[in-house]
Order: C-alpha cells, then sequence, then structure tokens
C-alpha cells in the first residue's frame, strides 16, 4: 500500500480536525467526499508532510514521514495540488512550473522537456509564456494541476482540483485522473459527487473528523437502498444516507 494511515488525529488547539482516521490506499484514484469541515483538507495536508500528525501512525510509499531523510525522499516523489495554491504573478505558466520542478530535486537535464511536455498535458501549450497575473481563474487551476504532476508521482493529492474548471475541462481532468491512477496513488478530494462517480475507483466519506465510510462507488450508492435520503442521483443518495446514520 502506498498510503497507511493508522489511528491518525490532527488537532488544532482544542479542535480535533482530524479524529482517529485509520485508511489505506495503492494504486488508483480514492475519492475523498464529505462536508465542509469534515477534515478532508487537515488530512490530505498530514499527508503531503505540510503538518505532522498529534498522534497516530503514517507511512507513505514505504516510508515514515516523520523521519527527515524518508520525508524528503517522499517529497521528491509526491505531487501535491492545494486548494489555493500561491504563485508569484510576474512569472511565466513555463517558470512556474519548472520552479516546483527543481523544488522537487529532478534531474535537470529532464526538467525542460518533463515542464513542456506537463503544461501541453493540461491544456495550456498555447499559454506556455503567458505571465501567471494574465490568467483566469480556471488557467491558474490548470497550472496548479501541472506542478502537481510534472514530477510524474507516485502519490498525487488534489484538494478541490475541479474548483473553477467549467464542464467541458472538468470531463478533461476526470479522464486526466483515470490515466494517472493506472500507475500512481491519486487521493482527490471534492464536493462533486459525479468527479468520484466517473473517475474513482473508491471512496472514503469523512464526517466530523472521521471516515465513516470506505469502499467503492457503488458499495455507496447502495448505502441508500431502503432509505429516503436526498439526492438526485444513486452517489448523492448515498452519500446523504451514510451521514445521517453516522450523526444518528
Amino acid at each position: 500500500m502506498n498510503v497507511e494511515i493508522t489511528d491518525l488525529t490532527r488537532r488544532f488547539g482544542r479542535v480535533r480536525a482530524v479524529a482517529g482516521v485509520s485508511l489505506q490506499a495503492g494504486p488508483g484514484v480514492l475519492g475523498l467526499l464529505g462536508p465542509n469541515g469534515a477534515g478532508k483538507t487537515t488530512l490530505l495536508r498530514t499527508l503531503a508532510t505540510v503538518i505532522s500528525p498529534s498522534s497516530g501512525r503514517i507511512r507513505l510509499l514505504g516510508r515514515d514521514p516523520g523521519a527527515h531523510r524518508q520525508r524528503r525522499e517522499i517529497r521528491r516523489r509526491l505531487g501535491y495540488v492545494p486548494q489555493n495554491l500561491g504563485y508569484y504573478p510576474g512569472f511565466t505558466v513555463v517558470e512556474f512550473v519548472e520552479y516546483f520542478a527543481l523544488l522537487k530535486e529532478m534531474p535537470p537535464a529532464t526538467v525542460s522537456r518533463a515542464v513542456a511536455s506537463t503544461v501541453e498535458r493540461v491544456g495550456l501549450g498555447d499559454k506556455a509564456t503567458a505571465k501567471l497575473r494574465t490568467l483566469s481563474g480556471g488557467m491558474l487551476r490548470r497550472v496548479a494541476i501541472a506542478q502537481g504532476i510534472v514530477n510524474e508521482p507516485e502519490l498525487l493529492l488534489l484538494d478541490e482540483p475541479t474548483a473553477g474548471l467549467d464542464p467541458e475541462l472538468r470531463v478533461e481532468f476526470r479522464a486526466l485522473l483515470r490515466e494517472l491512477g493506472q500507475r500512481a496513488t491519486v487521493v482527490v478530494s471534492t464536493h462533486l459527487v459525479e468527479d468520484v462517480g466517473s473517475a474513482c475507483a473508491r471512496v472514503a466519506l469523512m464526517d466530523r473528523g472521521r471516515v465513516v465510510f470506505h469502499g467503492t462507488p457503488a458499495e455507496l450508492s447502495a448505502r441508500a437502498e431502503g432509505t429516503n435520503a436526498a439526492g438526485d442521483a444513486p452517489l448523492e443518495r448515498g452519500y446523504s444516507a451514510v451521514l445521517a446514520e453516522s450523526r444518528s
């Protein structure tokens, strides 16, 4: 398993944002669902080694992120797309993605080709030399995705990656997710249930800092059977049913 989490807790003062999560993920796409405040972003930031757990155990790509040398190796093999990625407005698209490639310690001889290929891959080939300050919100989101995948990561973490993308681009992004999941472990947090249904082999549903469901999209849909759960599609009704059950 590329992600192994055992009884993970993350506190901010008296608030437990993540409360005893245990979860495993191997190659493929895992969708992380849950309402606002469920702990999804905190969990992803912990997996991205941005913050440390308060307690519990994590192993990523067979390594311990708590050990400095192993954490550095994880970061070389990791891709992370946060909800809000800061950027230098004067950078061009290529310069920005190249900057992150170098931060990930990619071999210098491979960087230019990898950056050019990745920029094309996210549909920004015609904007490669454009300054970031000139780009739309959707284009900036694609730049964020580009920096996350430029190193062909073995573990890719994406927090609301389709926010700001129009419907056509969301469909293209789902196809990219499926492609990436063929050779990497991808964990994607989203509020869009349709993204999970079309791109994810497995889904974990969080509520109040805990994982209250982990299984396939079909198994989540089936949890609505015999209930009056709200939703326009089976997956939405399953989502509502599990939340209602976990809170009862």
